[in-house]
């Protein structure tokens, strides 16, 4: 399927992208690796007037050791890359299994970070080809106010499938964005939203730059439920970090994806394992958290009672791998 007619721009300098963004008339996409970008143009998900490639700028290269330890991630580092650093191997063995787990190998050569954190939301009634879409008709997404996934849902419910966030979330990284006007950090939690088409705070004037860590000697785990390692998108994705060792933590983050809108921090779940610990009676207690804490889920791509019970088998799973880990 051939692209829609479009220009092409590949600035020398962020400065340079950062302009363009600013001047360029009608609608201005930013292009990392390309790999879902230029998929949903061919699908006529997108049209837009110009694609800004950022895959080659010198700023967002690179991966860098802060004076106090934190690690710095450019946002046009490819995935691959990333999941071949020692720095990051020896560190957040489990970040580098949440970057694997992106796609197959041919895909992580191309993607990059910041394109996976800006990954575009995913809906069964909208990611199909532009003849299935003129067929069943428009949603809120495509131009019309209406959501074929849920009557009358106020806001679109597509999902957010990217697989690096919620270990990212979990190890509290932040993202620097840069705009013509300045550079603003906000936590990555903070970056997205719950709203399919308006899925992050990045204005369009904006560009990711940077992602960075913060030092840490607490546990992390990542899991993935998908059809076929390597080909689809995920079911369901959890992050879980703890400090302390085997079944004692007192401080924990979990974080969910691929359920809903947005990745959730589940706080009321980390709780309950903080105070119980992470026996049984405390596992018990936090997944019995869960449907308080998800709250209405979509059936796209799988029904709700499977969501649900899918978020309490990767809980369970996640922190029966942490009791094994120590500090």
């Amino acid at each position: 399927m051939l692209l829609p007619e479009h220009d092409f721009v590949k600035p020398a300098t962020l400065a340079e992208g950062l302009a363009v963004l600013r001047d360029a008339p009608g609608d201005v996409r930013l292009l990392g690796g390309g790999t879902d970008v230029v998929f949903n143009m061919r699908c006529r998900l997108l049209t837009p007037d110009t694609l800004l490639s950022l895959k080659d700028l010198p700023e967002l290269q690179g991966i860098a050791v802060l004076p106090d330890g934190s690690l710095q991630l450019g946002a046009a580092c490819r995935l691959t890359d990333l999941v071949a650093a020692t720095v990051l191997t020896e560190r957040y063995p489990a970040l580098v299994k949440a970057f694997r787990a992106v796609a197959s190998r041919h895909v992580r050569n191309l993607a990059t970070l910041g394109g996976n954190l800006c990954l575009d939301t995913r809906c069964w009634f909208t990611n199909q080809t532009k003849e299935w879409r003129d067929a069943k008709g428009p949603c809120l997404k495509t131009g019309k106010d209406v959501c074929h996934a849920i009557a009358g849902a106020p806001v679109c419910v597509a999902l957010n499938n990217a697989d690096s966030p919620p270990a990212l979330i979990a190890l509290e990284a932040t993202v620097t964005l840069a705009s013509s006007r300045g550079e603003r950090r906000l936590g990555l939690q903070d970056f997205y939203r719950e709203d399919g088409i308006r899925h992050t705070v990045l204005e369009p004037d904006e560009i990711l730059t940077r992602v960075t860590i913060p030092p840490t000697t607490d546990r992390l785990v990542f899991l993935k439920e998908t059809a076929r390692q390597g080909m689809d998108f995920s079911y369901g994705a959890i992050a879980v970090r703890a400090d302390g060792s085997g079944a004692t933590a007192s401080r924990l983050r979990i974080v969910l994806g691929s359920l809903t809108t947005a990745p959730r921090l589940l706080a009321g779940a980390a709780e309950r394992l903080a105070v119980l610990g992470l026996g049984d009676d405390g596992l018990d207690a936090a997944c019995a958290t869960l449907r308080d804490e998800l709250g209405p889920l979509t059936n796209l791509y799988s029904p709700a009672a499977y969501k649900r019970e899918l978020a309490r088998i990767l809980l369970r799973k996640a922190v029966l791998e942490l009791r094994e880990m120590q500090a």
